[in-house]
């Protein structure tokens, strides 16, 4: 991992803590004891914890790509470089959830005022708890149909 992300996540978990004036382990324990008591508590515990899962799955990536250079020769094979395009995806995967903590973190960001903060404010409140359109069948009749047409008996 580089230094530079390591910096970004240190000073992401330091605007976290300093939010809610205390450590990161003792937000995460507050959260895991009461989740509704503060949502925006809640959504950042969840997507630190998500970034911190996305940084070790990059490492591991990453050592894994660092192995199989080692052993290659000038020209890179196939399985090298589906190695690095799963590095690829993992800093991607890493570097999209450090913008939702910075867009969480922010209190002017984009989607927060206006229109668009009173629509995310009414779909994160449960406005609809289904499916809008029925996804059960019908109710059968209470009492059975007369059979009719040809067949049917008199």
């Amino acid at each position: 991992m580089s230094d530079d992300m390591e910096n970004v996540v240190g000073m992401l978990t330091e605007q976290i803590e300093r939010r809610f004036a205390m450590s990161m382990q003792e937000l995460k324990s507050t959260v895991a004891v009461a989740p509704e008591a503060n949502r925006e508590a809640t959504e950042l515990v969840r997507w630190h914890g998500l970034l911190t899962e996305s940084e070790q799955t990059l490492a591991r990536a990453e050592d894994a790509l660092l192995a199989a250079l080692e052993t290659q020769p000038d020209v890179v094979d196939d399985p090298t470089m589906a190695l690095a395009h799963r590095v690829n995806v993992a800093v991607a995967a890493r570097d999209g959830r450090a913008m939702v903590i910075r867009w969480l973190l922010d209190p002017n960001g984009y989607g927060k005022h206006g229109i668009e903060a009173e629509r995310l404010a009414r779909l994160s409140r449960g406005a609809r708890t289904g499916p809008a359109v029925s996804t059960s069948a019908p109710p059968r009749p209470a009492t059975p149909v007369p059979a009719q047409g040809r067949g049917a008996l008199r």
